[in-house]
């Protein structure tokens, strides 16, 4: 399944990746076992996406939590939650 992943704010900056589009080999995912997967690519990803730091999701511009189901053609973002002042 095709999926377009966005990073915004310090995910992006610690993976230097704004946005990429990423082949998953199943016809669906949960958002944290995208993010599982994900995490596993590498160092980098691992730290950015690890599983005991806060991050949110959004798919198709909607908020979601990790038992969302993602399926083909999906835009998902991770950002961290974001504090207001």
């Amino acid at each position: 399944m095709k999926l377009t992943i966005k990073y915004f704010a310090g995910i992006r900056e610690q993976l230097g990746l704004a946005e990429e589009t990423v082949d998953i080999d199943a016809p669906e995912t949960t958002v944290d076992g995208l993010r599982k997967t994900l995490a596993s690519r590498d160092a980098r990803s691992a730290d950015a996406l690890q599983a005991h730091r806060p991050v949110r999701a959004a798919v198709n511009l909607e908020l979601v939590d990790g038992a969302y189901v993602v399926r083909e053609d999906s835009e998902i973002a991770f950002f961290p939650p974001v504090t207001g002042g």
